[in-house]
């Protein structure tokens, strides 16, 4: 059985309303970041992806290799975490001339999925399960991507701990098309009506048996997510090396697959531990007003090393965690001015700010998911200052 939850930390909660006071300040200050440079950067990034592809396609050609599928992989991840992630969140909304196709609203619409997000994920159902969802709900019951309640089966299960690292393994191995796949999908078709009447997704889609696609989730799945992606990554991408023969075909054939699992396990390590913890707050209730949906958002949030161009590239901005639940909008080059602000106003209102190497954070996530270790509870008013009860727990 999991371990009993973490000791929810306790200390004179902050003043929320002077908190959401700072950070909107702060906002309008970010604000006046925001310019061309923005989207010169996305769009950057988004053929460097097309670069990398390409480049490792015509690495196939000297046969098997581990550089193609390497950089196959960084096009596929620079893209989803990169460019798609803020694209479909709105950064760049709003911003003189920006070509509607680089709005929320227009990005990987159409034919236009297959040059900017070719992937096995919908833009459409992504941005309702991310978000809508995820974001809204970030570590109460239902959101979609909260890791203790997901893994509840491998929590739970009768495998010893050595044995559910190795289903770990599995899992980030092929977590775009297993999970985030039928996720999305049952988000955007069995989560139509009003956010408050959302439940636990992934508890949905088994019960629309998505595999199956006759189900309104499965055809929405099979059609718009597995079969083109498929045919995308594995059908029409190798077969651009036909015309070098059948060997050439058979290797780039390889390299996609490797570089899909490659991309699988990139994103795995960046994105899922974003969230989990036994220093991390999970929910049980609803927050109301500005200042307590902020504080929630930096409570459940965990930031990675920030501030290192390489580093911020591979970990596709995501490592600007905390910053990002505060403001899900912004765009990169806004999120690295942001974070020393932010954690220096964390600090003035007593409020933890969680940052530690992604290699650490991944170990605690784990830990969670097979079930050795469980998420804190809800904070509880006390005399102790918020911070020293946090690190006393």
């Amino acid at each position: 059985m999991p371990p009993p939850p973490a000791v929810p930390f306790s200390g004179p909660l902050p003043d929320t309303d002077a908190l959401a006071r700072d950070l909107d300040a702060l906002r309008r200050e970010l604000d006046t970041l925001r310019g061309p440079a923005d989207l010169t950067q996305l769009r950057a990034f988004g053929l460097l992806a097309w670069g990398l592809l390409l480049a490792g396609l015509a690495g196939s050609l000297f046969g098997l290799n581990p550089i193609s599928p390497l950089l196959m992989a960084l096009a596929a991840s620079s893209r989803w975490m990169i460019v798609a992630h803020h694209t479909c969140h709105g950064a760049l909304d709003g911003l003189p001339g920006v070509p509607p196709r680089w709005t929320s609203a227009g990005f990987a619409q159409g034919a236009w999925r297959w040059l900017q997000w070719p992937d096995w994920i919908e833009a459409s159902a992504w941005k309702r399960e991310h978000n809508q969802l995820h974001h809204g709900y970030t570590n109460e019951g239902p959101d979609p991507d909260l890791v203790e309640a997901q893994m509840r089966w491998l929590r739970e299960s009768w495998m010893p701990v050595p044995a559910r690292y190795v289903v770990a393994f599995l899992l980030a191995s092929t977590w775009r098309w297993l999970y985030y796949a039928p996720n999305t999908s049952a988000c955007l078709v069995v989560a139509s009506r009003a956010r408050e009447d959302a439940v636990p997704m992934m508890d949905s889609a088994k019960l629309q048996r998505p595999w199956n696609p006759l189900t309104p989730v499965g055809k929405r799945l099979w059609l718009y997510s597995w079969l083109p992606y498929a045919a995308f990554q594995f059908g029409l991408l190798p077969a651009l090396l036909l015309p070098f023969g059948v060997h050439a075909w058979a290797i780039g054939l390889a390299h996609a697959i490797l570089a899909d699992v490659l991309t699988n396990l990139q994103t795995f390590v960046v994105i899922v531990p974003n969230h989990a913890g036994d220093d991390l707050v999970r929910w049980t209730d609803r927050g109301r007003g500005k200042g307590a949906w902020y504080l929630r958002q930096i409570l459940s949030s965990c930031n990675y090393h920030t501030g290192n161009p390489l580093g911020d590239w591979l970990q596709g901005w995501l490592n600007y965690q905390i910053e990002h639940h505060v403001w899900p909008d912004l765009t990169p080059r806004q999120y690295t001015a942001a974070a020393p602000r932010l954690r220096a106003l964390c600090a003035k209102h007593g409020i933890p700010y969680v940052q530690e190497s992604v290699w650490v954070r991944l170990q605690k996530m784990l830990r969670i998911m097979t079930g050795q270790a469980t998420m804190q509870g809800p904070p509880v008013a006390s005399d102790a200052p918020l911070g020293e009860a946090l690190a006393d727990a």
